[in-house]
């Protein structure tokens, strides 16, 4: 069965420093959280806000061994008025026998607002 894996976080600023950054620290987050090896790994889509364009995010995910062959493609998100801004999401797509409810999905700083109705405290 493959399982969407989501998360999301907020960068400091539209730096290429600042998007790897938050971007490995959320990977690193849900990749331990889950024991996510990167040969169950279908594919991993990244996406942005329009304000964060310094850096394709996905460069955080090849700081990992052993990933170097997992596909990632970066996107923008929908802009929305009022959204959240300077965030950064991510839908990994694992395969996996657990169910849906046992999947840890990772929303860390600001990000946080966007899935209030998921327990974090795992994952933190």
């Amino acid at each position: 069965m493959i399982r969407g894996v989501r998360g999301a976080t907020t960068v400091s600023g539209n730096t290429e420093e600042a998007i790897i950054s938050a971007t490995e620290e959320l990977l690193a987050k849900l990749i331990e959280v889950n024991h996510i090896q990167p040969d169950s790994v279908a594919s991993v889509f990244i996406s942005t806000t329009e304000d964060i364009d310094a850096a394709f995010p996905a460069k955080a995910l090849r700081k990992f061994p052993g990933w170097i062959y997992v596909p990632v493609m970066c996107m923008r998100e929908m802009q929305v008025p009022n959204s959240l801004n300077m965030c950064v999401r991510i839908m990994m797509h694992v395969n996996t026998g657990l169910s849906q409810e046992k999947i840890i999905h990772v929303y860390l700083r600001e990000a946080k607002v966007l899935r209030p109705d998921l327990d974090n405290s795992l994952a933190l």
